[in-house]
């Protein structure tokens, strides 16, 4: 047997998406595998027992696995738990859609439910209440068992069948058929399966060995104290329902003759049933149950759909209502409006359509600020799916390309062919705008599989980023070629993560000579790029007037910078109230950046979060930079900004 036990760095821990990616990866591998976390333990291949776990962030997690590929499955499993960003979203709250929303003006005719996805909407209220399932309760006789098995087994197919044709229905974003795929990977559960399969080995009819199993499950979800995970027993009826209704041959409710404009009113909606919908159709959402949480928040807030769950109102008057306006900032929302309640939220919509006209014509502006300056306003990305997402919002370019997602969540490390291909399509996608692809920056707190981490017992100040790259050259020599294979495209910039000494800088630029020579030798065409450092450290900070001697550009990672300068973990919640980038000290040591990036004559960019704030965009112009660069959803209002600087 092959056992290890590792602290769990996946954000929020095992819940509904990376426990559906955690499952798939164990499933992978032959042996048997076993997850065992605060005393208890369930089979690392049972979506639903993992997140009955509740396996949180920062949690100490053992693997034990027996069989013949153990020793791989417990190290790229293990490599999977201590993967802070392990193929998930951020959950924890409602987040604005590409600007920020203006909410209705208080109402006080109102009630209010929870706020899940910001935005306002009035419309005609489109009641979705699917019909209590009528289960008849039958008992088999021992030789109908083998046949009521096999219609349970009919059932289940169709049923997985019909979620994977939603997951694959135009419209959704790569986050919906995820979730979706959580849904197939709960109806495939062998816990749930045995369990269902089980109630009718003992004689009892599939519809009722589903329903009481399901309810069982979601009953157990339900008494979690974890809201994320409380809010999976929706899935699990969901799913459970699904199930019942083929067994019963009935096809349920559906929004999918929605009227455009329309705001849901109902008791739940599940995320397969929201799939169904024209989702650009749907005016917003009002639900009596449900959280920030659920996978309808979840889905609202990535298609900018207002809405408000958790409305603790009668059903049968919200069954009644012919009118609904929400505020999904607030959590507002009023049935059926007066007129002057009802002018109050078309003025709210109306004044949040006039800012997102005025954001979207900044997505084609090249923005410079009144004095006549040009400020390149780039995006941040980590894998080719997002470009689309880029272009749209109006990015100048790439100004960091997180090449550590290229590495992660794989069981073996990517060739330079791979690497290479990857590349030069990022480079071709911005042509001729530039692409600044950051060298593997990984470490104890995201490791890869192939190489090995020792544990640390502080990984942020460990064998990190260029560090462990140049002692690796296994590893970077073939990045780098990669690299320089692409920079024939003529836009590639590459930059080094976690330089603390101008020794590292030239170390690397050494290795790179020896890849010039040796794709020479090779036969293989290559370019020339710019190199630029990471300025996250104190020490780069401090050194960086000899650094920008060495190199063409500076790009400060703020977020970073902050932990480092203020010492203050930025996964700590506790410290929280110190890792503020406008701190004096983190904007001193940004000044002196500049100033020493100036004196040498190059350019500096930032690529950390701040780059976004409104507040801190006229200081980084005002210190001399160039280039700001964030997530495509943020593009449209930094170009603004710029321009009124």
């Amino acid at each position: 047997m092959i056992e290890r036990s590792v602290v769990v760095r996946v954000h929020d821990g095992l819940h509904a998406r990376p426990a559906t990616q955690f499952v798939k990866l164990a499933k992978s591998f032959a042996c048997d595998v076993e997850i065992r976390c605060n005393g208890r333990g369930a089979s690392a291949k049972s979506a639903v027992k993992l997140m009955l776990l509740g396996v949180k962030e920062n949690d100490e997690a053992t693997l034990r696995a027996e069989g013949d590929d153990a020793a791989e499955a417990v190290s790229a499993l293990a490599t999977f738990l201590q993967t802070p960003d392990a193929g998930e979203v951020d959950l924890s709250a409602p987040r604005p859609a590409d600007g920020p929303a203006t909410a209705a003006a208080p109402v006080a005719a109102g009630e209010r439910g929870v706020a899940a996805s910001e935005g306002t909407a009035i419309g005609p209220a489109f009641p979705f209440f699917p019909a209590a399932l009528e289960i008849r309760p039958r008992t088999l006789t021992p030789d109908a068992v083998v046949p009521e098995r096999a219609r349970y087994r009919a059932a289940l197919a169709a049923t997985i069948s019909s979620f994977r044709e939603a997951r694959a229905k135009p419209g959704l974003r790569r986050d919906d058929a995820a979730i979706i795929e959580a849904l197939v990977e709960v109806a495939e559960d062998a816990d749930f399966i045995a369990a269902a399969e089980d109630a009718i080995g003992a004689g009892r009819d599939a519809e009722s060995a589903v329903e009481s199993a399901g309810r069982a499950i979601a009953e157990s979800f339900e008494a979690l104290t974890d809201p994320y995970l409380r809010a999976r027993a929706e899935d699990i009826r969901s799913v459970t329902r699904a199930i019942v209704l083929a067994l019963l041959g009935r096809r349920d409710t559906t929004l999918a003759d929605l009227p455009k404009g329309a705001v849901i009113v109902a008791d739940e909606i599940a995320a397969l049933d929201l799939a169904k919908a024209t989702l650009a159709d749907i005016g917003g959402i009002v639900c009596r149950k449900g959280a920030a949480t659920s996978h309808v928040a979840i889905m609202a807030r990535a298609h900018g759909i207002p809405a408000v769950l958790g409305f603790g109102v009668d059903a049968a008057h919200l069954r009644d209502t012919r009118t609904v306006a929400l505020d999904g900032a607030s959590g507002e929302v009023v049935l059926d409006p007066d007129e002057p309640v009802a002018a109050r939220f078309r003025g709210a919509i109306a004044r949040e359509a006039e800012e997102r006209t005025r954001l979207a014509a900044y997505r084609t502006v090249e923005p410079r600020t009144r004095d006549g300056r040009r400020i390149e306003i780039a995006a941040n990305l980590g894998s080719l799916a997002e470009i689309d997402a880029a272009l749209a919002a109006g990015a100048m370019g790439v100004g960091l390309f997180r090449t550590e997602f290229l590495f992660m969540e794989r069981r073996t490390l990517p060739g330079e062919e791979e690497q290479t291909e990857t590349y030069v399509k990022l480079a071709q996608a911005f042509a001729p705008h530039p692409v600044v692809i950051r060298t593997l920056d990984i470490g104890g707190d995201k490791p890869v599989a192939g190489i090995d981490f020792e544990h640390e017992d502080n990984p942020f100040l460990g064998w990190r980023g260029v560090r462990m790259c140049l002692e690796r050259p296994d590893v970077f020599k073939p990045q780098l070629r990669a690299l320089l294979r692409a920079s024939a495209v003529g836009n590639v910039k590459v930059l080094l993560p976690m330089i603390a000494d101008v020794g590292e800088v030239r170390a690397v630029r050494a290795l790179i000579g020896e890849c010039r020579a040796e794709l020479d030798a090779s036969g293989h065409a290559h370019g020339a790029f710019e190199l630029g450092v990471m300025v996250e450290t104190p020490a780069a900070v401090f050194v960086a007037a000899e650094i920008a001697r060495e190199v063409d550009f500076f790009s400060v990672g703020t977020n970073d910078l902050t932990q480092y300068v203020m010492a203050a973990d930025r996964l700590n919640a506790r410290v929280a109230k110190l890792n503020r980038t406008e701190h004096p000290a983190v904007l001193a040591a940004i000044r002196m950046a500049a100033a020493a990036a100036r004196e040498a004559g190059i350019w500096i960019g930032v690529c950390g979060e701040a780059a976004a704030r409104p507040d801190l965009i006229p200081f980084f112009v005002e210190n001399g930079v160039t280039e700001l660069s964030m997530s495509p959803a943020s593009i449209p209002r930094a170009k603004k900004c710029v321009t009124e600087i």
